[in-house]
């Protein structure tokens, strides 16, 4: 899979902090059209579904919410230069859910599951 930016496009103004998430994937290098965050997802699990070949599915919400979660705290925390409080603040969080939520995905040091 190409690396892909994450373009957030609002209706809103960019300087509005609360403006809802309208986000796209396009490659950096614009060889594809840009494809809204919520068509990744429903392309993704389609595909998910497919490779199950009749298996059942177990556990899926937690799994989804891992594979998106992780990154998103990986790349909040970047964006904030490692700064633990600041994250919490853009992401909403309390900061010890933060630092729970970053030792469970191994992203800070810590006794990880």
């Amino acid at each position: 899979m190409t690396e892909r930016d994450l373009d957030l496009v609002s209706s809103d103004s960019a300087s509005d902090s609360h403006a809802p998430l309208n986000g796209t994937l396009a490659d950096s290098d614009a060889s594809m059209p840009a494809q809204p965050l919520r068509e990744c997802v429903e392309t993704a699990m389609r595909r998910y579904f497919e490779h199950l070949d009749g298996s059942q599915a177990t556990d899926l919400y937690a799994m989804v919410m891992a594979e998106v979660e992780a990154p998103l705290l990986a790349c909040v925390l970047e964006h904030t230069e490692g700064n633990q409080t600041r994250a919490a603040d853009v992401l909403g969080l309390n900061r010890g859910t933060l630092r729970k939520k970053l030792k469970l995905y191994g992203l800070i040091e810590g006794d990880a599951p």
